[in-house]
C-alpha cells in the first residue's frame, strides 16, 4: 500500500520560497503520476501541478505557472514542489497525491492515494 507524507510547509513572507517534499513508502513511485493540490477552508481542492510517471511531463495551474516547479527523484522515492515568489493567495494546505497512471491531471478524483497535507502560510 502506497503511503505519502508531505513536508516542508511553513510560514514565509510574500516573495519568499518554500520547497515541499512528498515522500513515498510502501511502493516505488516510478509508475505513479503525482499531483500537488491545495485547499483553503470553504473552497474546493485545487490542482496546482502534476508530473507524469513515464516521461516526467509536467502541468501547472495558471495561477502558479512560472513560479512553481514540480520534480521527482525516483531514487529517493520523492516528489518535490519548489515554490518561488510566493503570494498571500498561495496560503493553503498542500497535499500530494498519486495514481498508477502514465499521465497526470488536475482532477482530485483521478487520484487514489493522498498524503495528510502540509500547511503553507504566506504572510508578512
Amino acid at each position: 500500500q502506497l503511503q505519502l507524507v508531505e513536508s516542508g510547509g511553513g510560514l514565509v513572507q510574500p516573495g519568499g520560497s518554500l520547497r515541499l517534499s512528498c515522500a513515498a513508502s510502501g511502493s516505488i513511485l516510478d509508475y505513479y503520476a503525482i499531483g500537488w493540490f491545495r485547499q483553503v477552508p470553504g473552497k474546493e481542492r485545487e490542482g496546482v501541478s502534476c508530473i507524469s510517471s513515464t516521461d516526467d511531463r509536467t502541468k501547472y495551474a495558471d495561477s502558479v505557472k512560472g513560479r512553481f516547479t514540480i520534480s521527482r527523484d525516483n531514487a529517493k522515492n520523492t516528489v518535490y514542489l519548489q515554490m518561488n515568489s510566493l503570494k498571500p493567495e498561495d496560503t493553503a494546505i498542500y497535499y500530494c497525491a498519486a495514481v498508477l497512471s502514465w499521465v497526470c491531471g488536475h482532477e482530485s478524483r483521478e487520484y487514489n492515494y493522498w498524503g495528510q497535507g502540509t500547511q503553507v502560510t504566506v504572510s508578512s
